[in-house]
């Protein structure tokens, strides 16, 4: 797995004042992915929200992510980029958090989250082929 993200200032923080991006996949693929991303770098992974209903899962990416998100199976939203407080009530209201900043800081680098969640899709579509 690729791990550009570690000590590369090109992946800020996410704060106040930075804003983020919000990469939106079904919840299967999004826990695959999380738990694709834990087993590398302690910093792989970024605050992600879970919607109130469960159905799906936000990676915070960095601001301007939107422009060339390009996977199958997921949206990334753009925000406007003024920023909000992330810590302790999640940005988009009917969420909560799965990750919460602090436990994660930084915005999930989105190369790094393109592979995890493609590697998540050939598990699922594995698991489901046995079924």
């Amino acid at each position: 797995m690729e791990t550009s993200r570690i000590n590369d200032p090109r992946t800020p923080p996410i704060t106040p004042a930075a804003g983020c991006d919000v990469v939106t996949v079904p919840a299967r693929h999004g826990l695959e992915a999380v738990d694709i991303l834990r087993r590398g770098p302690a910093d792989a992974v970024g605050p992600v929200l879970h919607d109130g209903g469960g159905d799906t899962l936000g990676f915070l990416v960095p601001p301007g992510t939107a422009a060339a998100w390009d996977v199958p199976g997921s949206t990334c939203t753009e925000t406007d980029g003024s920023g909000q407080a992330l810590a302790p009530e999640p940005p988009v209201a009917g969420s909560d958090w799965l990750l919460p900043p602090g436990e994660a800081d930084l915005a999930t680098d989105p190369a790094v989250l393109r592979e995890a969640l493609g590697e998540a899709a050939r598990m699922i579509r594995a698991a489901d082929s046995c079924r």
